[in-house]
C-alpha cells in the first residue's frame, strides 16, 4: 500500500546553513516520530511535509499526487498542523480559536453546523481544555495554550496530523494524556507525524525517523536495535536505549 505521504529528494538551505540534503522517506500509517539533536533539520523537515516551507529542491507526495497541485483548500482538510510555537496574543476565547480548525471546511462566510460545533466539543474534550473555553488565549498559561492548540489542529478532522514539539509546555500529566490520543487518533485511522525531543516519548511511536545535519540516518520501528545504534550515536554516547517493562526508554548515560 502507498503511503499517504511521501517526500523525494528534499533539500531545503536557509542562510548559510543546509537544513536538509536530498531528503527521501515515505510515511506510513501509523504513528512516526521525527527525533535527532538540535539544528537536525526535524522542523524544517515537519514544515515542508505540510506545505508551509519551499524546498529548493525534491517534491512532497500527499495520496500520490504533488502537494504543490493540491489545491489550498483541499490541501488544508487532508493535513492538520500544530506549530512549535503557537501564537499567544488576540482576544480570541478558547472556544473561537479551536473554531478556526473549522474553516478549511466551513469557509469564512458558512455558520458551524451542529456537526462542526460537535467537532470543537470533541476536540476540545481530547485535548482537555473545556473547562475554561470562554477564556481568552493570552490568559493561559503556556501549557493551557498548547492544549489549545492541539484542539484547534483535531479540530480540522484531518485524516494527517503533524505535530511539531506538541509536548512543549506540557507537564507530566498532560504529556501522557497526548501520547494516549494520539494512539487513539492512530487507531481510528488518522496518521499522525510528530517533531520530538523526548526520547522516552517518541520510543512510544510505531516507527521513528532519525536525523542529523539535515540527512535522515536511519528509520525504523521502536524496538529496532540499528534504530537504537544511531540514536544513541547522533546524541554523540550521551544516553543509552534500555528496556523498560514493556518499552523502550532514553536514559543520560553518565560516567562518573
Amino acid at each position: 500500500m502507498t503511503a499517504p505521504l511521501m517526500a523525494r529528494n528534499l533539500s531545503v538551505r536557509l542562510g548559510s546553513t543546509q537544513a536538509l540534503a536530498n531528503v527521501s522517506l515515505d510515511l506510513p500509517s501509523g504513528w512516526t516520530a521525527i527525533v535527532g539533536p538540535n539544528g537536525a533539520g526535524k522542523s524544517t523537515l515537519l514544515r515542508v511535509l505540510a506545505g508551509l516551507q519551499k524546498p529548493d529542491a525534491g517534491e512532497v507526495q500527499l495520496r500520490d499526487k504533488a502537494l504543490a497541485l493540491w489545491p489550498l483548500r483541499e490541501r488544508a482538510m487532508q493535513l492538520a498542523w500544530l506549530a512549535q510555537q503557537g501564537e499567544a496574543s488576540g482576544e480570541l476565547s478558547v472556544r473561537e480559536v479551536v473554531h478556526l480548525g473549522r474553516l478549511p471546511r466551513l469557509g469564512l462566510f458558512t455558520a458551524p453546523s451542529a456537526e462542526d460545533e460537535a467537532c470543537v466539543d470533541r476536540a476540545m474534550a481530547d485535548a482537555e481544555c473545556t473547562a475554561w473555553q470562554q477564556r481568552r488565549l493570552h490568559e493561559l498559561s503556556g501549557g493551557e495554550r498548547q492544549r489549545v492548540l492541539l484542539a484547534r489542529a483535531l479540530a480540522v478532522d484531518a485524516p494527517l496530523l503533524l505535530l511539531d514539539e506538541p509536548t512543549t509546555h506540557l507537564d507530566p500529566p498532560h504529556q501522557v494524556a497526548l501520547v494516549r490520543l494520539v494512539q487513539r487518533q492512530v487507531r481510528a485511522g488518522v496518521t499522525v507525524v510528530s517533531v520530538l525531543h523526548d526520547l522516552s516519548l517518541a520510543l512510544l511511536a510505531d516507527r521513528l525517523i532519525v536525523m542529523d545535519r539535515g540527512h535522515i540516518v536511519a528509520a525504523g520501528a521502536r524496538d529496532d536495535s540499528a534504530l537504537h545504534a544511531a540514536l544513541v550515536n547522533v546524541f554523540a554516547g550521551a544516553i543509552r536505549i534500555v528496556p523498560f517493562e514493556s518499552r523502550w526508554v532514553a536514559v543520560p548515560h553518565l560516567e562518573l
